[in-house]
């Protein structure tokens, strides 16, 4: 027994002796990662990470996969002064010449065939679109088509070897997904934010005739509209489009359209040249005791219709003003965005059920839709 303490105890002295002369001549080899700089200067240094493998809980991978895909537009107007045609001022001020206006924001690259998805109002009134790639490549831009109500629009570029982004199933998603913002804020060339799906199905907010946003904390600036909302694999997710800002900057609550709405205006405007909608030709309200009262209608849900075009599909069926709208094709609306989306869904020339409240008796009538007309021109509230 003591020659086994005794050896053991030997051990110990000559590992603590041999420890206190590495420690005392070369002590960066006992430091893990500790190196010394050109000056001398005693440093540690992380180990290396492994090559090709991002860092935990990195977006990196879907950043990288995105990025690509999503262009800077650049536009450009002439504008005049609005009293350059009056006399007097022509004598005061002489013959002005138009002021270029410039205008910056984002766009996607979805097909290989060179058609991009951005906002209606990046583009609406430009005398000229240019858009730049990630790898530096300029080119000018064509308008296929816009869709004010909804502020979308498709351009087309003509180049080749085109990165082209994955298209993500937008009714997927869930509140609580992580998200990335790709777009070019104020200018400063491509960034990428993230966040999550703060909510869904935001309507009612003022911005198109047709709302279904999703809203994301993900940070979007002046700039970024029609870039890239995507998923962590990099897959599409929506079209960043406004932001709620009280300063013109970011304060964690943005809005995207969503890639199904997206693919619809694409199909429209690209097979049609325009997006073909149903409309029934009322002037819905969203449903208040009040007017309940005034129309004598006995319903708590569903929209009010207080005005009844003559001669339109909804007058045709023998839908009055007080009616309220309780279900179309058996799907059940609660607002008046909710019945304008599922109205635009309608095919146009398809019969269609509406279950309707009169005063205290239930009715279905079938409405065969027109085609809802375009806007004379986009307001943007």
């Amino acid at each position: 027994m003591k020659r086994i303490w005794l050896l053991f105890s030997q051990a110990v002295t000559v590992f603590a002796a041999a420890y206190f002369v590495v420690a005392t001549l070369q002590p960066d080899w006992i430091r893990q990662g500790a190196t010394r700089s050109g000056a001398g200067v005693a440093l540690i240094e992380a180990p290396p990470a492994p090559a090709g493998q991002p860092a935990a809980g990195s977006f990196s991978g879907a950043a990288r996969k995105a990025s690509p895909a999503v262009v800077s537009i650049n536009t450009s107007k002439a504008v005049r002064h609005p009293r350059s045609n009056d006399p007097w001022f022509q004598f005061f001020f002489g013959d002005q010449a138009p002021q270029a206006q410039t205008g910056l924001g984002s766009g996607v690259i979805i097909s290989p065939e060179g058609y991009i998805l951005t906002n209606n109002h990046v583009v609406e009134g430009a005398d000229e679109i240019e858009v730049t790639l990630t790898d530096s490549r300029r080119t000018r831009a064509s308008v296929i088509g816009t869709d004010p109500e909804t502020d979308l629009a498709i351009l087309k570029i003509t180049l080749d070897k085109l990165p082209v982004i994955t298209l993500g199933d937008s009714d997927s998603l869930a509140v609580g997904d992580q998200v990335l913002a790709i777009g070019n804020p104020f200018g400063v060339g491509q960034t990428v934010t993230s966040g999550i799906v703060s909510a869904l199905g935001r309507s009612q907010l003022g911005i198109n005739t047709f709302e279904n946003f999703i809203q994301t904390d993900a940070a979007i600036n002046p700039g970024n509209s029609g870039g890239a909302l995507v998923d962590v694999n990099g897959n599409l997710m929506g079209i960043n489009t406004a932001i709620y800002s009280r300063s013109g900057g970011s304060m964690g609550i943005g809005f995207a359209i969503p890639v199904s709405t997206a693919r619809l205006v694409l199909d429209g405007i690209v097979k049609d040249g325009q997006v073909t909608r149903g409309w029934i030709g009322v002037e819905p309200n969203e449903l208040s005791a009040e007017l309940a009262e005034t129309f004598g209608v006995k319903a708590t849900e569903g929209v009010i219709i207080t005005g009844v075009l003559q001669d339109g599909p909804a007058a045709q069926a023998g839908m009055r003003p007080g009616d309220v709208i309780l279900k179309v094709d058996d799907k059940a609306v609660g607002n008046v965005s909710q019945l304008l989306t599922a109205v635009a869904a309608l095919k146009p020339g398809t019969p269609s059920a509406f279950e309707v409240q009169r005063a205290d008796k239930k009715l279905e009538l079938n409405i065969n839709p027109g085609v809802r007309p375009r806007p004379q021109r986009a307001v943007r509230r």
